[in-house]
């Protein structure tokens, strides 16, 4: 279905996440998360989202069908891609030209030849003929009722080794009736000045409307693309969290946030700028990666204060350590503790953990000194929120806070002579009173021991049912000790409706791993309301 914008057409937001993002090393989408990620998409507001290339393969042709069928846009068009027509054909019978057609898509992006050298190594063509190529298969679509955008690939490489006929590849597709024509920084080689200078030439030499679409080998996909809008190009070309070949592509949220924000330009529907870090999140997952931690505007430290220097400011105005609220992009500010940590940085950790500390000076002091002197021997509570909150009650109400009082707890490893190994685990703990013995078998000796304390204490906690165990690091510490060094472990819980991190140090690899459980455990009662033991 169409989607109807409450956006003039005087600014574009072009995705190719499906299309270009899909190359990244690592990704490989299924029909289904590609209709999934173009909901998002849509969502979140852009004006167009290039789907793929119909035609090239069956899982692009099995999309476009599907979309049509199965999506309602309300935002966003659905862009189809493809190349111009061959050599020595005409468009009307170029059967990729006719792909296009079929897919049904209202909108469809050419690829063109602007370096004259890929035309001749490439095409194996002459360049008077790309040129035909590229003002035939332009006009054959505009007649067809298509709206037609010409991604002019290699532009800058081409305009740096041959400028007129670069801009020549501009006006054919402009004058044969191309909307916009991009100009490809294909190879990421440019810097923002070089973006600058070719984007304002290219303007008033052409007349053309132009857009921007940057790689990011050197790093400055996002720069140079705000620097072709300065230059006056009115179409950006984006991939989400700038998935893409090599390096990647421009980043849509930053791009997205600073044409917003920084520009003061309407380029989304009212309201969707503060979907973004949702928007982000949600599709890295589609993808199967790892959200990206220090994202500008979208990752989880973007707006993480560390230093007990920047605490004491936040403390008494956000901004002096923030450039943008952070919930105007759906973000939120994070206090980190670490040794690094003043007085303001444990009294705003306890305001977002929503714990008073009521103003006592000798209280936040104590957890300042405990946070310092912990940290020392090798813990980590910017890490582990978890295990710091644990802290925080204990130091507050005086005494720790215990659900279960453990007796004594061991792991075995065994090798067996046919090569096999068993892993078990016991053991002996104190709840409401009654004294357990549990013991269980895993597949490690840490997953062992998480076995056997959930065999001890579901019963009797019948809450812990929901918890996984979600991640596990270790991480040995510097030190000159070899095989005694330090160890650190950090465990990941979930209940299914949040997730938390605790943290165990010992020189004991399995030690620090039990340390860790116990406050996953401990801390999985507390988010569940259940009344500490007395």
């Amino acid at each position: 279905m169409t989607a109807t914008s409450e956006l003039d057409d005087s600014f574009h937001v072009f995705d190719t996440t499906l299309r270009d993002g899909a190359q990244r090393e690592g990704i490989n989408l299924t029909v289904a998360d590609k209709l999934a990620i173009a909901r998002h998409l849509d969502d979140f507001g852009v004006g167009f989202i290039e789907g793929g290339w119909p035609g090239a393969n069956p899982r692009d042709t099995e999309f476009f069908a599907r979309a049509r069928q199965e999506i309602d846009f309300k935002h966003a068009q659905l862009v189809a891609f493809g190349s111009t027509r061959r050599a020595g054909a005409t468009a009307a019978e170029d059967h990729q030209v006719k792909a296009l057609l079929e897919s049904g898509a209202e909108v469809i992006t050419l690829v063109a030849k602007s370096h004259d050298r890929h035309v001749e190594l490439a095409l194996r063509t002459t360049l008077d003929e790309n040129l035909a190529m590229v003002a035939d298969t332009v006009s054959h679509l505009k007649a067809q009722g298509r709206r037609v955008f010409v991604d002019c690939e290699h532009f800058f490489d081409g305009y740096r080794a041959n400028p007129e006929y670069a801009k020549a590849v501009v006006r054919a597709a402009s004058e044969a009736g191309a909307d916009v024509v991009i100009l490809c920084d294909t190879n990421g080689g440019m810097l923002p000045a070089q973006i600058q200078a070719v984007v304002a030439t290219v303007l008033a030499d052409t007349g053309a409307r132009v857009g921007i679409h940057a790689q990011d080998d050197t790093g400055c996909a996002v720069a140079n693309t705000l620097t072709a809008v300065d230059a006056g190009a009115t179409h950006v070309q984006c991939t989400a969290n700038g998935y893409g070949e090599r390096v990647g592509n421009a980043n849509l949220f930053p791009v997205v946030a600073a044409l917003e924000l920084k520009y003061g330009k309407q380029v989304l529907p009212e309201g969707r700028l503060r979907e973004m870090t949702r928007i982000s999140h949600a599709i890295a997952e589609v993808v199967n990666l790892t959200p990206s931690t220090h994202q500008p505007y979208v990752g989880v430290s973007a707006f993480a204060h560390k230093a007990g220097l920047h605490a004491s400011a936040i403390k008494v105005d956000p901004d002096l350590y923030q450039h943008i609220d952070p919930e105007l992009v759906g973000n939120t500010m994070r206090m980190l503790v670490s040794d690094m940590a003043g007085r303001a940085s444990i009294e705003l950790k306890g305001k977002e953990l929503g714990i008073d500390l009521g103003g006592d000076r000798d209280l936040v002091g104590r957890v300042v000194e405990r946070v310092k002197e912990r940290e020392l021997a090798g813990y980590t509570y910017e890490a582990a929120d978890a295990s710091f909150e644990l802290l925080l009650r204990a130091e507050a109400e005086g005494r720790p806070l215990k659900y279960f009082e453990v007796e004594s707890w061991r792991a075995i490893t065994e090798d067996r002579p046919d090569g096999s190994h068993a892993n078990e685990a016991t053991v002996k703990l104190w709840a409401k009173g009654e004294r357990i013995v549990a013991t269980a078998e895993g597949n490690g000796p840490v997953n062992a021991l998480d076995r056997s304390l959930r065999v001890a204490l579901e019963k009797i906690y019948p809450e812990l049912a929901k918890l996984d165990l979600v991640d596990y690091k270790v991480r040995i510490l510097e030190g000159v000790h070899g095989t005694q060094s330090t160890t650190r472990v950090l465990i990941s819980t979930s209940d299914g409706t949040g997730e938390w991190a605790t943290v165990g140090v010992a020189e004991n690899v399995i030690a620090a791993s039990w340390q860790a459980l116990e406050d996953a455990y401990t801390y999985g009662l507390l988010r569940a309301g259940v009344a500490p033991a007395e």
